[in-house]
Protein backbone atom coordinates (compact mmCIF):
# COMPACT_ATOMS: atom_id res chain seq x y z
CA UNK A 1 0.00 0.00 0.00
CA UNK A 2 1.20 3.45 -0.89
CA UNK A 3 1.93 5.98 1.78
CA UNK A 4 -0.66 8.26 0.26
CA UNK A 5 -3.31 5.56 0.73
CA UNK A 6 -2.22 5.04 4.34
CA UNK A 7 -2.41 8.78 4.93
CA UNK A 8 -5.89 8.83 3.32
CA UNK A 9 -7.05 6.04 5.60
CA UNK A 10 -5.61 7.89 8.57
CA UNK A 11 -7.49 11.02 7.41
CA UNK A 12 -10.79 9.09 7.31
CA UNK A 13 -10.06 7.63 10.76
CA UNK A 14 -9.20 11.08 12.06
CA UNK A 15 -12.45 12.45 10.63
CA UNK A 16 -14.45 9.64 12.25
CA UNK A 17 -12.70 10.20 15.54
CA UNK A 18 -13.39 13.91 15.33
CA UNK A 19 -17.06 13.27 14.59
CA UNK A 20 -17.33 10.84 17.51
CA UNK A 21 -15.65 13.39 19.76
CA UNK A 22 -18.09 16.08 18.59
CA UNK A 23 -20.96 13.65 19.20
CA UNK A 24 -19.79 13.00 22.77
CA UNK A 25 -19.49 16.72 23.41
CA UNK A 26 -22.97 17.40 21.98
CA UNK A 27 -24.46 14.63 24.15
CA UNK A 28 -22.71 15.88 27.22
CA UNK A 29 -23.87 19.37 26.54
CA UNK A 30 -27.29 18.13 25.70
CA UNK A 31 -27.64 19.58 22.26
CA UNK A 32 -30.87 18.47 20.68
CA UNK A 33 -30.90 16.11 17.73
CA UNK A 34 -31.96 18.66 15.22
CA UNK A 35 -29.08 20.91 16.20
CA UNK A 36 -26.77 17.95 16.16
CA UNK A 37 -27.94 17.23 12.63
CA UNK A 38 -27.42 20.82 11.66
CA UNK A 39 -23.95 20.94 13.21
CA UNK A 40 -23.03 17.66 11.57
CA UNK A 41 -24.11 19.08 8.19
CA UNK A 42 -21.95 22.11 8.85
CA UNK A 43 -18.97 19.86 9.52
CA UNK A 44 -19.76 17.79 6.48
CA UNK A 45 -20.18 20.84 4.25
CA UNK A 46 -16.97 22.36 5.59
CA UNK A 47 -14.99 19.20 4.98
CA UNK A 48 -16.65 18.74 1.60
CA UNK A 49 -15.91 22.35 0.61
CA UNK A 50 -12.31 21.97 1.65
CA UNK A 51 -11.98 18.76 -0.29
CA UNK A 52 -13.77 20.23 -3.32
CA UNK A 53 -11.45 23.20 -3.25
CA UNK A 54 -8.44 20.90 -3.08
CA UNK A 55 -9.86 18.81 -5.90
CA UNK A 56 -10.33 21.90 -8.03
CA UNK A 57 -6.75 22.97 -7.43
CA UNK A 58 -5.41 19.55 -8.30
CA UNK A 59 -7.59 19.41 -11.40
CA UNK A 60 -6.17 22.75 -12.39
CA UNK A 61 -2.68 21.44 -11.87
CA UNK A 62 -3.40 18.43 -14.05
CA UNK A 63 -4.81 20.66 -16.72
CA UNK A 64 -1.76 22.90 -16.63
CA UNK A 65 0.50 19.91 -16.90
CA UNK A 66 -1.38 18.62 -19.91
CA UNK A 67 -1.31 22.06 -21.50
CA UNK A 68 2.40 22.39 -20.83
CA UNK A 69 3.05 18.93 -22.25
CA UNK A 70 1.13 19.74 -25.41
CA UNK A 71 2.92 23.05 -25.76
CA UNK A 72 6.33 21.49 -25.24
CA UNK A 73 5.51 18.79 -27.72
CA UNK A 74 4.59 21.38 -30.33
CA UNK A 75 7.70 23.45 -29.60
CA UNK A 76 9.89 20.38 -29.77
CA UNK A 77 8.41 19.41 -33.09
CA UNK A 78 8.96 22.92 -34.45
CA UNK A 79 12.49 23.11 -33.07
CA UNK A 80 13.38 19.74 -34.53
CA UNK A 81 12.23 20.98 -37.90
CA UNK A 82 14.10 24.28 -37.58
CA UNK A 83 17.27 22.65 -36.29
CA UNK A 84 16.93 19.88 -38.85
CA UNK A 85 16.99 17.22 -36.14
CA UNK A 86 15.05 13.95 -35.96
CA UNK A 87 11.69 14.05 -34.03
CA UNK A 88 11.89 13.82 -30.26
CA UNK A 89 10.99 10.39 -28.85
CA UNK A 90 8.91 10.70 -25.62
CA UNK A 91 8.96 8.26 -22.73
CA UNK A 92 5.34 7.16 -22.49
CA UNK A 93 5.94 5.16 -19.29
CA UNK A 94 6.76 8.25 -17.21
CA UNK A 95 4.21 10.21 -15.18
CA UNK A 96 2.67 13.42 -16.35
CA UNK A 97 4.93 15.50 -14.16
CA UNK A 98 8.09 13.72 -15.34
CA UNK A 99 6.96 13.91 -18.93
CA UNK A 100 6.29 17.63 -18.65
CA UNK A 101 9.66 18.17 -17.00
CA UNK A 102 11.55 16.18 -19.65
CA UNK A 103 9.80 17.98 -22.47
CA UNK A 104 10.42 21.35 -20.93
CA UNK A 105 14.13 20.62 -20.47
CA UNK A 106 14.47 19.47 -24.07
CA UNK A 107 12.72 22.61 -25.25
CA UNK A 108 15.17 24.75 -23.28
CA UNK A 109 18.17 22.87 -24.72
CA UNK A 110 16.88 23.21 -28.27
CA UNK A 111 16.06 26.86 -27.81
CA UNK A 112 19.60 27.44 -26.59
CA UNK A 113 20.96 25.58 -29.63
CA UNK A 114 18.75 27.66 -31.88
CA UNK A 115 19.92 30.91 -30.31
CA UNK A 116 23.56 29.88 -30.63
CA UNK A 117 23.13 29.06 -34.29
CA UNK A 118 21.31 32.29 -34.94
CA UNK A 119 24.04 34.28 -33.18
CA UNK A 120 26.70 32.48 -35.20
CA UNK A 121 24.71 33.15 -38.37
CA UNK A 122 24.41 36.81 -37.50
CA UNK A 123 28.15 37.16 -36.84
CA UNK A 124 29.06 35.30 -40.04
CA UNK A 125 26.57 37.36 -42.02
CA UNK A 126 28.12 40.59 -40.75
CA UNK A 127 31.65 39.38 -41.64
CA UNK A 128 30.43 38.22 -45.02
CA UNK A 129 28.79 41.55 -45.71
CA UNK A 130 31.93 43.49 -44.81
CA UNK A 131 34.14 41.28 -46.96
CA UNK A 132 31.70 41.34 -49.85
CA UNK A 133 31.50 45.13 -49.66
CA UNK A 134 35.30 45.34 -49.69
CA UNK A 135 35.74 42.77 -52.44
CA UNK A 136 32.57 43.70 -54.35
CA UNK A 137 31.22 40.15 -54.24
CA UNK A 138 27.77 38.62 -53.72
CA UNK A 139 26.88 37.62 -50.12
CA UNK A 140 26.74 33.99 -49.12
CA UNK A 141 23.38 32.46 -50.02
CA UNK A 142 21.73 31.65 -46.68
CA UNK A 143 18.24 32.57 -45.39
CA UNK A 144 18.51 35.10 -42.62
CA UNK A 145 15.12 34.08 -41.05
CA UNK A 146 15.71 30.34 -40.88
CA UNK A 147 17.89 28.48 -38.46
CA UNK A 148 21.01 27.24 -40.28
CA UNK A 149 22.12 23.68 -39.98
CA UNK A 150 25.52 22.74 -38.64
CA UNK A 151 26.65 21.87 -42.17
CA UNK A 152 25.48 25.26 -43.43
CA UNK A 153 27.38 27.02 -40.66
CA UNK A 154 30.54 25.05 -41.50
CA UNK A 155 30.24 25.97 -45.19
CA UNK A 156 29.59 29.56 -44.19
CA UNK A 157 32.74 29.59 -42.05
CA UNK A 158 34.77 28.09 -44.90
CA UNK A 159 33.37 30.75 -47.21
CA UNK A 160 34.38 33.48 -44.76
CA UNK A 161 37.85 31.95 -44.46
CA UNK A 162 38.16 31.90 -48.24
CA UNK A 163 37.04 35.53 -48.51
CA UNK A 164 39.49 36.53 -45.80
CA UNK A 165 42.35 34.84 -47.67
CA UNK A 166 41.23 36.51 -50.90
CA UNK A 167 41.13 39.85 -49.12
CA UNK A 168 44.68 39.38 -47.82
CA UNK A 169 45.88 38.33 -51.27
CA UNK A 170 44.24 41.28 -52.99
CA UNK A 171 45.44 43.67 -50.31
CA UNK A 172 49.00 42.40 -50.71
CA UNK A 173 48.69 42.69 -54.48
CA UNK A 174 47.23 46.17 -54.11
CA UNK A 175 50.09 47.30 -51.86
CA UNK A 176 52.64 45.92 -54.33
CA UNK A 177 50.94 47.55 -57.31
CA UNK A 178 50.58 50.82 -55.43
CA UNK A 179 54.31 50.94 -54.65
CA UNK A 180 55.20 50.20 -58.26
CA UNK A 181 52.74 52.83 -59.49
CA UNK A 182 54.18 55.44 -57.13
CA UNK A 183 57.73 54.58 -58.26
CA UNK A 184 56.73 54.79 -61.93
CA UNK A 185 55.00 58.12 -61.37
CA UNK A 186 58.09 59.37 -59.60
CA UNK A 187 60.29 58.22 -62.48
CA UNK A 188 57.94 59.94 -64.92
CA UNK A 189 57.66 63.08 -62.77
CA UNK A 190 53.90 62.60 -62.91
CA UNK A 191 51.26 63.48 -60.31
CA UNK A 192 47.93 61.64 -59.88
CA UNK A 193 45.41 63.13 -62.27
CA UNK A 194 42.21 61.04 -62.31
CA UNK A 195 40.07 60.30 -59.28
CA UNK A 196 41.08 56.66 -59.48
CA UNK A 197 44.79 57.56 -59.43
CA UNK A 198 44.19 59.84 -56.45
CA UNK A 199 42.33 57.08 -54.62
CA UNK A 200 45.23 54.75 -55.24
CA UNK A 201 48.05 57.09 -54.29
CA UNK A 202 46.51 59.44 -51.73
CA UNK A 203 43.77 57.53 -49.90
CA UNK A 204 44.19 55.12 -46.99
CA UNK A 205 45.02 51.58 -48.06
CA UNK A 206 42.32 50.06 -45.84
CA UNK A 207 39.57 52.12 -47.44
CA UNK A 208 40.41 51.18 -51.01
CA UNK A 209 37.89 48.83 -52.62
CA UNK A 210 39.67 45.60 -53.45
CA UNK A 211 37.31 44.56 -56.21
CA UNK A 212 38.61 42.50 -59.11
CA UNK A 213 37.80 45.38 -61.43
CA UNK A 214 39.90 47.76 -59.32
CA UNK A 215 42.82 45.31 -59.20
CA UNK A 216 42.60 44.89 -62.98
CA UNK A 217 42.46 48.68 -63.35
CA UNK A 218 45.56 48.95 -61.18
CA UNK A 219 47.36 46.48 -63.44
CA UNK A 220 46.29 48.41 -66.51
CA UNK A 221 47.47 51.67 -64.94
CA UNK A 222 50.80 50.13 -63.96
CA UNK A 223 51.22 48.67 -67.45
CA UNK A 224 50.55 52.09 -68.98
CA UNK A 225 53.04 53.75 -66.66
CA UNK A 226 55.65 51.05 -67.26
CA UNK A 227 55.12 51.36 -71.01
CA UNK A 228 55.65 55.08 -70.81
CA UNK A 229 58.66 54.51 -68.58
CA UNK A 230 60.04 51.94 -71.03
CA UNK A 231 59.46 54.38 -73.88
CA UNK A 232 61.27 57.08 -71.94
CA UNK A 233 64.12 54.69 -71.17
CA UNK A 234 64.27 53.68 -74.82
CA UNK A 235 64.26 57.32 -75.92
CA UNK A 236 66.87 58.20 -73.29
CA UNK A 237 68.90 55.17 -74.34
CA UNK A 238 68.84 56.30 -77.95
CA UNK A 239 69.76 59.81 -76.81
CA UNK A 240 72.67 58.45 -74.76
CA UNK A 241 73.86 56.27 -77.63
CA UNK A 242 73.68 59.24 -79.97
CA UNK A 243 75.44 61.44 -77.42
CA UNK A 244 78.29 58.93 -76.97
CA UNK A 245 78.59 58.60 -80.72
CA UNK A 246 78.70 62.38 -81.20
CA UNK A 247 81.11 62.79 -78.30
CA UNK A 248 83.54 60.41 -79.95
CA UNK A 249 83.12 61.92 -83.39
CA UNK A 250 83.43 65.47 -82.13
CA UNK A 251 86.13 64.54 -79.59
CA UNK A 252 84.21 66.34 -76.88
CA UNK A 253 86.35 67.27 -73.83
CA UNK A 254 85.77 65.32 -70.62
CA UNK A 255 84.62 68.37 -68.68
CA UNK A 256 81.73 68.87 -71.12
CA UNK A 257 80.81 65.22 -70.77
CA UNK A 258 80.87 65.43 -66.98
CA UNK A 259 78.40 68.32 -67.12
CA UNK A 260 75.53 65.97 -67.99
CA UNK A 261 76.77 62.77 -66.34
CA UNK A 262 73.85 63.06 -63.90
CA UNK A 263 71.43 62.48 -66.78
CA UNK A 264 73.33 59.57 -68.32
CA UNK A 265 71.88 56.99 -65.91
CA UNK A 266 68.35 58.07 -64.93
CA UNK A 267 65.42 58.25 -67.36
CA UNK A 268 63.03 60.69 -65.71
CA UNK A 269 61.29 63.42 -67.63
CA UNK A 270 63.86 66.03 -66.70
CA UNK A 271 66.69 63.64 -67.64
CA UNK A 272 65.10 63.03 -71.03
CA UNK A 273 64.75 66.76 -71.62
CA UNK A 274 68.39 67.35 -70.66
CA UNK A 275 69.55 64.54 -72.96
CA UNK A 276 67.43 65.88 -75.79
CA UNK A 277 68.98 69.31 -75.32
CA UNK A 278 72.48 67.80 -75.38
CA UNK A 279 71.71 65.94 -78.61
CA UNK A 280 70.52 69.16 -80.23
CA UNK A 281 73.68 70.92 -79.07
CA UNK A 282 75.93 68.18 -80.40
CA UNK A 283 74.00 67.99 -83.67
CA UNK A 284 74.63 71.67 -84.10
CA UNK A 285 78.33 71.18 -83.48
CA UNK A 286 78.30 68.26 -85.90
CA UNK A 287 76.97 70.46 -88.69
CA UNK A 288 79.76 72.90 -87.98
CA UNK A 289 82.33 70.08 -88.16
CA UNK A 290 80.89 68.06 -91.02
CA UNK A 291 84.25 67.03 -92.47
CA UNK A 292 85.70 65.75 -89.20
CA UNK A 293 82.53 63.92 -88.33
CA UNK A 294 82.25 62.39 -91.79
CA UNK A 295 85.83 61.16 -91.64
CA UNK A 296 85.18 59.68 -88.20
CA UNK A 297 82.17 57.81 -89.58
CA UNK A 298 84.29 56.61 -92.50
CA UNK A 299 86.79 55.14 -90.08
CA UNK A 300 83.95 53.36 -88.31
CA UNK A 301 82.56 52.14 -91.64
CA UNK A 302 85.99 50.75 -92.57
CA UNK A 303 86.10 48.86 -89.27
CA UNK A 304 82.71 47.26 -89.95
CA UNK A 305 83.72 46.47 -93.52
CA UNK A 306 86.60 44.45 -92.09
CA UNK A 307 84.32 42.83 -89.51
CA UNK A 308 81.79 41.88 -92.19
CA UNK A 309 84.50 40.75 -94.67
CA UNK A 310 83.35 43.12 -97.39
CA UNK A 311 85.03 42.61 -100.75
CA UNK A 312 86.60 45.46 -102.69
CA UNK A 313 83.59 45.53 -105.01
CA UNK A 314 81.24 45.86 -102.05
CA UNK A 315 83.35 48.67 -100.64
CA UNK A 316 83.52 50.44 -103.97
CA UNK A 317 79.74 50.21 -104.23
CA UNK A 318 79.36 52.84 -101.50
CA UNK A 319 80.38 55.78 -103.68
CA UNK A 320 79.87 58.54 -101.04
CA UNK A 321 82.80 57.05 -99.10
CA UNK A 322 85.14 58.45 -101.74
CA UNK A 323 83.44 61.85 -102.14
CA UNK A 324 85.41 64.78 -100.71
CA UNK A 325 82.65 67.33 -101.18
CA UNK A 326 81.56 67.34 -97.52
CA UNK A 327 77.99 68.37 -96.91
CA UNK A 328 75.04 67.59 -94.67
CA UNK A 329 73.63 65.29 -97.34
CA UNK A 330 76.90 63.38 -97.56
CA UNK A 331 76.95 63.07 -93.77
CA UNK A 332 73.41 61.70 -93.80
CA UNK A 333 74.42 59.07 -96.36
CA UNK A 334 77.29 57.99 -94.13
CA UNK A 335 75.00 57.89 -91.10
CA UNK A 336 72.56 55.66 -92.96
CA UNK A 337 75.40 53.41 -94.16
CA UNK A 338 76.88 52.89 -90.69
CA UNK A 339 73.41 52.09 -89.31
CA UNK A 340 72.89 49.53 -92.08
CA UNK A 341 76.34 48.04 -91.49
CA UNK A 342 75.79 47.72 -87.74
CA UNK A 343 72.46 46.03 -88.30
CA UNK A 344 73.96 43.69 -90.88
CA UNK A 345 76.75 42.79 -88.47
CA UNK A 346 74.30 42.16 -85.61
CA UNK A 347 72.07 40.01 -87.83
CA UNK A 348 75.00 37.74 -88.77
CA UNK A 349 77.23 38.28 -85.75
CA UNK A 350 77.51 34.60 -84.89
CA UNK A 351 78.69 33.73 -88.39
CA UNK A 352 81.22 36.57 -88.54
CA UNK A 353 82.58 35.71 -85.11
CA UNK A 354 82.83 32.08 -86.18
CA UNK A 355 84.80 33.09 -89.28
CA UNK A 356 87.10 35.30 -87.19
CA UNK A 357 87.59 32.44 -84.75
CA UNK A 358 88.50 30.07 -87.58
CA UNK A 359 90.91 32.61 -89.07
CA UNK A 360 92.65 33.12 -85.71
CA UNK A 361 92.81 29.37 -85.11
CA UNK A 362 94.22 28.82 -88.61
CA UNK A 363 96.84 31.54 -88.12
CA UNK A 364 97.89 30.01 -84.80
CA UNK A 365 98.00 26.56 -86.39
CA UNK A 366 100.37 27.82 -89.09
CA UNK A 367 102.58 29.53 -86.50
CA UNK A 368 102.82 26.31 -84.49
CA UNK A 369 103.63 24.37 -87.68
CA UNK A 370 106.46 26.83 -88.38
CA UNK A 371 107.80 26.52 -84.84
CA UNK A 372 107.74 22.73 -85.13
CA UNK A 373 110.42 22.97 -87.86
CA UNK A 374 112.85 24.94 -85.66
CA UNK A 375 115.57 22.54 -84.29
CA UNK A 376 116.43 24.94 -81.47
CA UNK A 377 113.10 24.28 -79.82
CA UNK A 378 114.44 20.96 -78.47
CA UNK A 379 116.90 22.85 -76.25
CA UNK A 380 114.03 24.67 -74.55
CA UNK A 381 113.74 23.67 -70.91
CA UNK A 382 110.73 25.81 -69.93
CA UNK A 383 108.03 23.38 -71.02
CA UNK A 384 106.99 25.45 -74.06
CA UNK A 385 107.57 22.50 -76.41
CA UNK A 386 104.96 20.37 -74.67
CA UNK A 387 102.55 23.29 -74.50
CA UNK A 388 102.97 24.03 -78.21
CA UNK A 389 102.52 20.38 -79.16
CA UNK A 390 99.39 20.11 -77.02
CA UNK A 391 98.05 23.36 -78.47
CA UNK A 392 98.78 22.14 -81.98
CA UNK A 393 97.04 18.82 -81.31
CA UNK A 394 94.00 20.65 -79.94
CA UNK A 395 93.84 22.81 -83.07
CA UNK A 396 94.05 19.76 -85.31
CA UNK A 397 90.94 18.45 -83.54
CA UNK A 398 89.04 21.73 -83.13
CA UNK A 399 89.50 23.17 -86.62
CA UNK A 400 87.45 20.46 -88.43
CA UNK A 401 84.73 20.72 -85.79
CA UNK A 402 84.59 24.48 -86.17
CA UNK A 403 84.49 24.16 -89.96
CA UNK A 404 81.66 21.63 -89.73
CA UNK A 405 79.69 23.93 -87.44
CA UNK A 406 80.25 26.94 -89.70
CA UNK A 407 79.24 24.93 -92.73
CA UNK A 408 75.92 23.98 -91.12
CA UNK A 409 75.24 27.57 -90.03
CA UNK A 410 76.11 28.92 -93.48
CA UNK A 411 73.87 26.39 -95.20
CA UNK A 412 70.99 27.30 -92.92
CA UNK A 413 71.62 31.02 -93.51
CA UNK A 414 71.76 30.54 -97.29
CA UNK A 415 68.53 28.54 -97.18
CA UNK A 416 66.76 31.27 -95.19
CA UNK A 417 68.22 34.19 -97.18
CA UNK A 418 68.09 32.43 -100.56
CA UNK A 419 71.56 33.72 -101.46
CA UNK A 420 75.20 32.81 -100.97
CA UNK A 421 77.05 33.73 -97.79
CA UNK A 422 80.27 35.39 -98.89
CA UNK A 423 83.17 37.02 -97.13
CA UNK A 424 85.50 39.23 -99.08
CA UNK A 425 83.51 38.37 -102.19
CA UNK A 426 84.22 34.63 -101.95
CA UNK A 427 82.37 31.64 -100.49
CA UNK A 428 83.96 31.01 -97.15
CA UNK A 429 83.89 27.21 -97.22
CA UNK A 430 85.64 27.23 -100.60
CA UNK A 431 88.29 29.47 -99.07
CA UNK A 432 88.75 26.97 -96.21
CA UNK A 433 89.10 24.10 -98.68
CA UNK A 434 91.68 26.04 -100.71
CA UNK A 435 93.67 26.86 -97.58
CA UNK A 436 93.89 23.20 -96.62
CA UNK A 437 94.91 22.34 -100.17
CA UNK A 438 97.65 24.99 -100.15
CA UNK A 439 98.78 23.64 -96.78
CA UNK A 440 98.94 20.13 -98.23
CA UNK A 441 100.89 21.36 -101.29
CA UNK A 442 103.32 23.24 -99.05
CA UNK A 443 103.94 20.12 -96.96
CA UNK A 444 104.49 18.12 -100.15
CA UNK A 445 106.93 20.76 -101.44
CA UNK A 446 108.90 20.66 -98.20
CA UNK A 447 109.04 16.89 -98.40
CA UNK A 448 110.40 17.08 -101.95
CA UNK A 449 113.00 19.65 -100.87
CA UNK A 450 114.14 17.39 -98.07
CA UNK A 451 114.42 14.46 -100.45
CA UNK A 452 116.36 16.62 -102.97
CA UNK A 453 118.68 17.85 -100.28
CA UNK A 454 119.17 14.32 -99.05
CA UNK A 455 120.02 13.04 -102.50
CA UNK A 456 122.48 15.86 -103.17
CA UNK A 457 124.10 15.33 -99.81
CA UNK A 458 124.42 11.66 -100.58
CA UNK A 459 126.16 12.49 -103.84
CA UNK A 460 128.62 14.77 -102.04
CA UNK A 461 129.32 12.12 -99.42
CA UNK A 462 129.83 9.50 -102.12
CA UNK A 463 132.41 11.71 -103.83
CA UNK A 464 134.24 13.31 -100.91
CA UNK A 465 133.52 10.98 -98.03
CA UNK A 466 131.59 11.60 -94.84
CA UNK A 467 132.60 14.58 -92.70
CA UNK A 468 131.91 14.04 -89.04
CA UNK A 469 130.27 17.06 -87.51
CA UNK A 470 131.89 18.45 -84.40
CA UNK A 471 129.93 17.88 -81.22
CA UNK A 472 127.13 20.33 -80.63
CA UNK A 473 127.66 20.28 -76.88
CA UNK A 474 129.80 23.19 -75.73
CA UNK A 475 133.20 22.47 -74.25
CA UNK A 476 135.19 24.55 -71.87
CA UNK A 477 138.05 26.48 -73.42
CA UNK A 478 141.25 24.47 -73.55
CA UNK A 479 139.61 21.09 -73.17
CA UNK A 480 140.21 18.62 -75.97
CA UNK A 481 139.42 15.04 -76.62
CA UNK A 482 142.29 13.08 -78.18
CA UNK A 483 140.08 10.60 -79.93
CA UNK A 484 138.03 13.37 -81.49
CA UNK A 485 141.19 15.10 -82.73
CA UNK A 486 142.40 11.92 -84.38
CA UNK A 487 139.06 11.42 -86.11
CA UNK A 488 139.04 14.95 -87.45
CA UNK A 489 142.61 14.71 -88.78
CA UNK A 490 142.01 11.35 -90.42
CA UNK A 491 139.71 12.35 -93.25
CA UNK A 492 139.66 9.82 -96.01
CA UNK A 493 140.00 10.83 -99.65
CA UNK A 494 137.97 9.18 -102.40
CA UNK A 495 140.91 7.05 -103.51
CA UNK A 496 142.07 5.81 -100.10
CA UNK A 497 139.04 4.16 -98.49
CA UNK A 498 135.67 2.59 -98.81
CA UNK A 499 132.61 4.74 -99.39
CA UNK A 500 130.79 5.65 -96.15
CA UNK A 501 128.11 3.36 -94.83
CA UNK A 502 124.57 4.27 -95.83
CA UNK A 503 123.43 4.47 -92.16
CA UNK A 504 126.22 6.88 -91.36
CA UNK A 505 125.16 9.01 -94.28
CA UNK A 506 121.61 9.12 -92.94
CA UNK A 507 122.79 10.17 -89.47
CA UNK A 508 125.13 12.84 -90.77
CA UNK A 509 123.13 14.22 -93.67
CA UNK A 510 122.21 17.38 -91.79
CA UNK A 511 125.78 18.00 -90.54
CA UNK A 512 127.91 17.56 -93.65
CA UNK A 513 129.67 20.70 -94.81
CA UNK A 514 131.95 21.30 -97.82
CA UNK A 515 135.65 21.15 -96.98
CA UNK A 516 137.61 24.38 -97.31
CA UNK A 517 141.01 24.80 -98.92
CA UNK A 518 142.71 24.36 -95.54
CA UNK A 519 142.24 20.57 -95.74
CA UNK A 520 144.86 18.85 -97.91
CA UNK A 521 143.63 17.17 -101.08
CA UNK A 522 140.05 18.58 -100.94
CA UNK A 523 138.43 20.91 -103.46
CA UNK A 524 135.71 23.42 -102.53
CA UNK A 525 132.42 22.63 -104.27
CA UNK A 526 129.81 25.42 -104.19
CA UNK A 527 126.41 24.38 -102.93
CA UNK A 528 123.54 24.57 -105.35
CA UNK A 529 121.28 27.56 -104.73
CA UNK A 530 118.24 26.62 -102.67
CA UNK A 531 115.21 28.70 -101.80
CA UNK A 532 114.25 28.91 -98.16
CA UNK A 533 110.54 28.20 -97.89
CA UNK A 534 108.34 28.59 -94.81
CA UNK A 535 104.90 27.48 -93.71
CA UNK A 536 104.04 31.17 -93.68
CA UNK A 537 103.83 30.91 -97.43
CA UNK A 538 100.27 29.63 -97.01
CA UNK A 539 97.89 32.55 -97.38
CA UNK A 540 96.56 33.46 -93.94
CA UNK A 541 94.12 36.23 -94.85
CA UNK A 542 91.41 36.57 -97.43
CA UNK A 543 93.06 39.50 -99.24
CA UNK A 544 96.40 37.61 -99.56
CA UNK A 545 94.58 34.50 -100.67
CA UNK A 546 92.69 36.32 -103.43
CA UNK A 547 95.78 38.16 -104.62
CA UNK A 548 98.02 35.11 -104.63
CA UNK A 549 95.37 32.86 -106.13
CA UNK A 550 94.85 35.30 -109.00
CA UNK A 551 98.62 35.30 -109.64
CA UNK A 552 98.79 31.53 -109.54
CA UNK A 553 95.97 31.20 -112.06
CA UNK A 554 98.07 33.12 -114.65
CA UNK A 555 101.18 30.96 -114.18
CA UNK A 556 102.14 28.20 -116.66
CA UNK A 557 104.35 25.97 -114.53
CA UNK A 558 103.63 23.97 -111.40
CA UNK A 559 106.56 25.48 -109.60
CA UNK A 560 105.23 28.96 -110.29
CA UNK A 561 101.76 27.96 -109.03
CA UNK A 562 103.25 26.75 -105.81
CA UNK A 563 105.41 29.84 -105.46
CA UNK A 564 102.55 32.24 -106.14
CA UNK A 565 101.50 32.10 -102.53
CA UNK A 566 105.02 31.74 -101.08
CA UNK A 567 106.59 34.54 -99.11
CA UNK A 568 110.33 34.24 -99.51
CA UNK A 569 112.38 34.89 -96.43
Amino acid sequence: MRKSEVIAAESVACLNKALCHLKDIWEEIGIPEDQRLERTNVVKNHVKSLLDMMIVEEESLRKRLRTSIEKCQKELSQLCLELQLPPFQEDRSSTMLQQEKDLRMHVEVMLKEKNQRMQALKALTEQDQDLCDLLCLQPFSVSAGSVPSLEQLDKFRQHISSLTAEKERRHKEFVTLKKQIILCMDDLDQLPETSFEKDVVCEDEESFCLSKENIDSLKVLLHQLESRKAENECVCGSYREKIHELWERLQTPQEERDAICEHMTLSKQRNMQALQAEVRRLEGLKLKNIQNVTEAIRNEIAVFWDKCFYSSDQRQAFVPFYDDDFSEELLSLHDAEIVQLKQYYEDHKDLFEGVHKWEESWRLFLELEEKAKDPSRFTNRGGNLLKEEKQRADLVKSLPKLEKKLKAEIEQWEHEQNREFQVNGQKFMQFVTDQWELYRLEKEREKQERQLKKSKQTEVDMVYGTVVRTPTKRRFLGSTTPCKARKQGNVRTPGHGKPPHQGLLERNKENVCHLTGGVAGMTKVPASPQRNFSINSVASTYSEFQRDLSKSSKSKHVAEILNSTIIQL
